[in-house]
């Protein structure tokens, strides 16, 4: 059987040295190279591709995980290999930019050795490989879809990422303090949380503002 060829794409070389101990054992998976950026990543597909490319969402420089992977699976005609994203955060953020960048899956370095070997074979067959975590938060996410806000209520969510007070969000939008103590209320509710904080972070995980 001919082994599945992987490349590692971490930005800590210690991570990837476990990795590639770590693999070393897996019958059938052989690791052919190493990048520390998004673009060193692209740079190897160009070459004698890899089958699977074992992704890092979070790189400290350069090009991120996400735009990586997107440029991974939609720059190479079909032909690039398939992007396995192996991350510490099972956000609703993460994991979902990185399915819609074409991941072929998505796993938590918490993930059992063997589970990693399977969900790597998975990948380069074309299969979706999620760890449990992952899976349930993407099928609680479609169970719940993002709650629907008028323009004005954005216009509002976007001062408040801005930071404004609610002085400066009624002078702004030519609308009284009061409207836009009632505009909150029901942008709190639609979320379900009862701060501004806690507004901004849920409309920022559910990528509400532009």
């Amino acid at each position: 059987m001919t082994p599945v060829r992987l490349s590692l794409c971490d930005d800590h070389a210690v991570v990837r040295a476990g990795l590639r101990a770590l693999l070393s054992r897996a019958d059938g998976i052989e690791v052919v190279g190493e990048a520390a950026t998004g673009e060193e990543a692209l740079a190897m597909a160009a070459r004698p591709s890899p089958d699977v490319v074992l992704m890092n969402l979070q790189l400290d420089s350069g090009m991120d995980g996400v735009t990586a992977t997107r440029r991974l699976t939609s720059e190479c005609g079909g032909t690039g290999p398939r992007v396995l994203v192996l991350t510490m955060f099972d956000t609703d953020t993460d994991t979902t930019l990185a399915i819609e960048a074409g991941a072929t899956g998505c796993l938590l370095r918490a993930e059992h050795p063997d589970g990693l070997f399977t969900a790597i074979r998975h990948a380069a067959s074309g299969r979706t490989a999620l760890s449990a975590p992952v899976a349930d938060r993407l099928m609680t996410r479609l169970r719940s879809p993002s709650p629907t806000l008028s323009p004005r209520e954005h216009e509002i969510l976007g001062q408040l990422a801005h930071g404004s007070g609610n002085r400066e969000i009624a002078r702004t939008l030519f609308i009284s303090e009061a409207t836009v103590k009632t505009h909150l209320g029901r942008i709190y509710g639609k979320l379900g949380v009862e701060t501004r904080a806690g507004a901004v972070a849920v409309a920022k995980e559910r990528r509400l503002l532009e």
